[in-house]
């Protein structure tokens, strides 16, 4: 599973990431790749995150890699929107789940058969495996560990199932 990260839109969503921001920008920045890593330690996805460079940028796309995360800055005249666009077209096929508030891009991703999560969501999700592993004293929990008690009562009438497309993106989000 590849996971591509809207990084100023999720700095932007998060308080404790735009608090960072207030500072310098390269703090937001640190600051999320930071966690991120730590949840990629924790999860292995490919994780990448995207920021824009197309104001002040370097005239070529660049490309670095942190504790395992690869972090992309669009090229002077391309926005990030564009390139996680783009990489989400590349990713036609395989898991692909981008985590971005910006509606064009998640409409754009989900043409591609990407899945798409908001990045107040997603950071939610970055916060509750962090708190699992702390609870369970350092080890990750798969989510078979808890024993949820089945009720007794049996639902009566049609099921209903819902779409194709739907039950695809919950079966990836599942894996976050």
């Amino acid at each position: 599973m590849h996971i591509i990260i809207d990084g100023y839109n999720l700095i932007r969503q998060s308080d404790s990431l735009r608090r960072l921001e207030r500072f310098s920008l390269e703090e937001g920045r640190s600051g999320l790749i930071q966690r991120v890593a730590g949840y990629k330690k924790l999860k292995g996805h490919k994780m990448t995150v995207v920021f824009d460079g197309w104001m002040d940028g370097s005239a070529r796309e660049e490309r670095l890699r942190e504790d395992g995360v690869s972090i992309v800055y669009s090229r002077r005249g391309e926005t990030a929107d564009e390139v996680i666009k783009r990489m989400a077209m590349a990713g036609r096929g395989r898991e692909v789940i981008v985590a971005t508030s910006d509606r064009d891009v998640a409409d754009s991703v989900v043409r591609a058969g990407g899945v798409v999560i908001s990045s107040p969501e997603f950071e939610a999700r970055m916060m509750e495996a962090e708190m699992m592993v702390m609870i369970n004293g350092g080890e990750p929990c798969e989510e078979d560990d808890y024993d949820i008690p089945e009720s007794g009562t049996r639902k009566k009438g049609t099921s209903k199932r819902k779409p194709k497309r739907e039950r695809q993106s919950q079966r990836r989000l599942s894996k976050l």
